[in-house]
């Protein structure tokens, strides 16, 4: 099989994919199964697609299960502790707390990677990632509390020890050389 035909068949098979997914989303919205209903979602599912196609995403690493486990783990443990820290803001008498936004360039510039690193960062209370130049591979964050959470340079790398973690989970050999050889890591 030629790589052309691979391709035109990795995205068909991600567009059924999708439309099944679509589907089960549109039966779980009317909360029965149903002919009609599986019927409807078929035809909202594709219109969807048709009309409002998203770009193809590569994937050209492999899943880690080592590196997976990690990056939960670190992402629990981050939510926890970010979680209180709002909380105690919230409640805390006195000034409102200094908050800064900052752009910082991320070191794989893969679609997947942009997006589970924005995700990742916009899930944990305290930060909120407010913008995406793909072009330069920068996100951009509002960070609450900037002065409580250890400055810019500690934000900035938390940003990247992120994304460090994502590309250990689920880049390719080179996007992890990218990230580990960094000088500007954060260790």
């Amino acid at each position: 099989m030629t790589q052309a035909l691979r391709d035109r068949a990795g995205r068909w098979r991600d567009q059924a994919i999708a439309l099944g997914w679509l589907v089960l989303i549109w039966i779980l919205l009317w909360g029965q199964i149903s002919w009609a209903n599986l019927l409807g979602g078929l035809v909202a599912g594709g219109a969807v697609l048709v009309f409002f196609p998203l770009p193809p995403v590569t994937f050209a690493g492999r899943l880690r299960l080592r590196a997976l486990t990690v990056l939960a783990v670190r992402f629990a443990v981050d939510l926890v502790g970010a979680s209180v820290h709002v909380a105690v803001l919230a409640v805390r008498p006195g000034p409102a707390p200094r908050s800064a936004i900052m752009g910082v360039p991320l070191r794989v510039r893969t679609d997947l990677n942009l997006a589970l690193t924005a995700e990742v960062v916009s899930l944990v209370p305290g930060t909120l990632v407010l913008d995406v130049d793909r072009d330069e591979a920068v996100i951009y964050v509002h960070v609450l509390d900037l002065p409580g959470t250890g400055g810019r340079t500690a934000n900035r790398d938390r940003v990247l020890t992120v994304e460090r973690r994502i590309v250990r989970a689920v880049g390719s050999r080179a996007e992890i050389r990218t990230v580990s050889s960094d000088p500007e890591a954060p260790s």
